[in-house]
């Protein structure tokens, strides 16, 4: 597939956009997270056309843009040092490292403080940061979890065990034994989001697979669950 590039004001703003011909009878414009922007035309179509077409979109776009704007920046590799922005319940603080004479982490004014006894290293601080936000995760999820599992009253959910883990590749889990296991990094993540997945893993103990019921149930639970859902991808990527 061979992509072509072009470029529209709208304002003091350009949008740069990618686009190729493919075999289809309308013309597709994406916006992606990172902000891209990318068309599909149809065959046939010239560049100056879809150029036309893509400025008459142009508020659209900016609209999309702005949209995705809102969950930057996105967390690149940590290397835990002083003046790193590290996340917690969707929020951004900035590491500020001092040596002290006990280990200690206090959340202040936007600031991770953290007073760190013996030699600072990133493996150190790490470490420290990590049992904070376990620390802060058996209060949050607990709380998260009460209060979604009330939205289930009605049907009389079998109340589940809940543990906290580090999950390689997903955010929360239901055992066949009924046991909610929750990915502690997702205490980084905004509460509503955090709220979600433990109303989708509860969803689970009526529906054990994705199927029609079980989406129905989650939608009547909680109505707005793909706008939490998207928000959680665009947090913690």
């Amino acid at each position: 597939m061979r992509l072509s590039h072009g470029v529209v004001s709208y304002g003091r703003e350009k949008i740069e956009f990618s686009f190729c011909h493919v075999s289809r009878k309308t013309l597709e414009i994406a916006v992606h997270p990172n902000q891209s922007v990318m068309v599909k035309a149809p065959l046939g179509i010239e560049p100056a056309e879809v150029q036309r077409r893509v400025a008459r979109r142009a508020r659209w776009i900016i609209k999309q843009r702005n949209y995705f704007r809102q969950f930057e920046p996105r967390t690149p590799a940590r290397c835990y040092v002083g003046g790193e922005t590290h996340l917690y319940l969707g929020k951004r603080y900035r590491l500020k490292i001092k040596k002290g004479r006990r280990d200690e982490i206090k959340l202040v004014r936007g600031y991770f403080k953290i007073q760190v006894k013996g030699r600072i290293s990133s493996d150190k601080i790490k470490s420290l940061l990590d049992a904070w936000y376990t620390e802060k995760a058996v209060n949050k999820f607990k709380d998260s979890f009460d209060r979604c599992l009330a939205n289930f009253k009605k049907i009389s959910l079998k109340n589940p065990r809940m543990q906290i883990k580090r999950l390689k590749k997903r955010w929360g889990s239901l055992s066949e034994k009924g046991t909610l296991t929750m990915n502690s990094d997702l205490i980084r993540a905004p509460q509503e989001c955090i709220d979600y997945v433990v109303t989708h893993e509860l969803c689970h103990l009526k529906h054990k697979d994705h199927s029609t019921k079980f989406y129905k149930l989650l939608g009547k639970t909680m109505p707005d669950w793909e706008k939490r859902k998207h928000k959680l991808e665009l947090t913690l990527v």
